[in-house]
């Protein structure tokens, strides 16, 4: 499990322990977009509005190298049709910009992400 590749469930197995609203909705609406034209997907929210959870949600729930089928039971995702179809099946790749800052100079911080994640889709797939 890596930092910026694949990093697993741990976060939001973390979030679900505290008071969690589910939000798990939003992952139907992603489901929804992949292999069309739309698939890509920004989450923008204002700043303290969760988009850290929600990416976190997001980790665990189509992260290929976890079992997150218990983690989501319960939550609205687990009652949509296309749950089970994308469940812990791709490679994610999480970046958090609050662990990357102050580990490379702002003229580096570009570069410093492109290593991290070669680095690490090398590591995984040599």
């Amino acid at each position: 499990m890596g930092m910026v590749l694949n990093p697993g469930n741990s976060g939001f197995e973390e979030i679900v322990k505290s008071d969690y609203v589910d939000k798990t909705g939003l992952i139907s609406l992603i489901n929804r977009t992949i292999g069309t034209k739309q698939k890509l997907t920004c989450i923008s929210w204002p700043r303290r509005f969760g988009k850290s959870y929600a990416a976190q949600t997001q980790c665990a729930y189509y992260d290929k190298t976890c079992d997150s089928q218990e983690l989501f039971a319960g939550y609205s995702i687990a009652e949509d049709p296309s749950y089970g179809k994308h469940l812990n099946q791709y490679d994610v790749i999480y970046l958090d910009m609050t662990n990357i800052l102050g580990k490379a100079e702002p003229k580096e911080v570009i570069e410093y992400i492109g290593n991290r994640i070669t680095n690490e889709i090398h590591e995984a797939y040599p």
